[in-house]
């Protein structure tokens, strides 16, 4: 792949609310996965484990977890915003909180005992094993995202399958071992709507050289507005 080819893929990708019921192909779960496998991982240790969920009553079972959470403790935890911050996240109707239609769910998971192979200093340093962590599985987690938009699909983030009660509930519905952590989940199938185009900040003002002061950067001022601007675009009538 050439580069341009590649700043298309990354152009490309976004994350989708509305996709499709209609089935995918088992193939393309498998590629998706096979791209995820190859990402970098901290020490090589590649802790990851992929669930595949196509099963409707589990399906069902994950989707109540996270509208619990969704339909309640979001939207009050929202309500709690800063009023500088513009337009809140809002319910307009209670199948908003619910998961997408997708067929398919990827949850991935990471494998807490492989931390004891990484370096004592890496599992002595709270900071620097968190970061391995994180970094490690969000890598494979990108992979899927990109890998699925190169097959035209459609993937829903659900990153609420991490808040701690919804995410015991899953590990029930799924049978997952204490041992691992649930770290996100992601819906796919073929997109039901077309994206808003991404808001992006000006490269100029992000990338600096060298020695930075604080003047090289963004003022508090400039960063509330980017935010105001970026929740109306997101948040605000289409």
């Amino acid at each position: 792949m050439d580069y341009e080819s590649l700043l298309e893929l990354v152009e490309t990708r976004r994350s989708y609310r509305k996709i499709k019921p209609d089935p995918i192909p088992d193939e393309y779960v498998e590629k998706l996965i096979e791209v995820a496998r190859w990402a970098p991982s901290g020490f090589n240790l590649q802790p990851w484990e992929f669930i595949v969920v196509k099963d409707s009553e589990l399906i069902k079972c994950i989707g109540q977890a996270v509208f619990d959470y969704r339909f309640n403790d979001f939207y009050k935890f929202e309500a709690t915003r800063e009023d500088w911050q513009g337009v809140k996240w809002e319910l307009h109707h209670p199948d908003e909180a619910r998961l997408s239609k997708a067929p398919v769910f990827i949850v991935l998971c990471g494998d807490k005992r492989t931390q004891v192979g990484l370096p004592m200093a890496v599992r002595y340093t709270r900071q620097k094993l968190e970061s391995i962590w994180e970094s490690t599985l969000a890598t494979a987690f990108i992979y899927m995202n990109l890998a699925a938009t190169t097959l035209g699909l459609g993937t829903h983030w659900v990153s609420a399958v991490k808040i701690p009660l919804v995410q015991c509930r899953i590990k029930n519905c799924l049978g997952i071992p204490n041992e691992l952590e649930v770290y996100d989940m992601l819906g796919v199938g073929y997109p039901d709507e077309d994206p808003r185009p991404k808001l992006m900040r000006d490269k100029e003002e992000m990338v600096h050289h060298d020695y930075c002061g604080k003047d090289e950067f963004r003022t508090d001022e400039e960063v509330r507005n980017f935010i105001i601007k970026m929740r109306q675009r997101r948040f605000g009538p289409r």
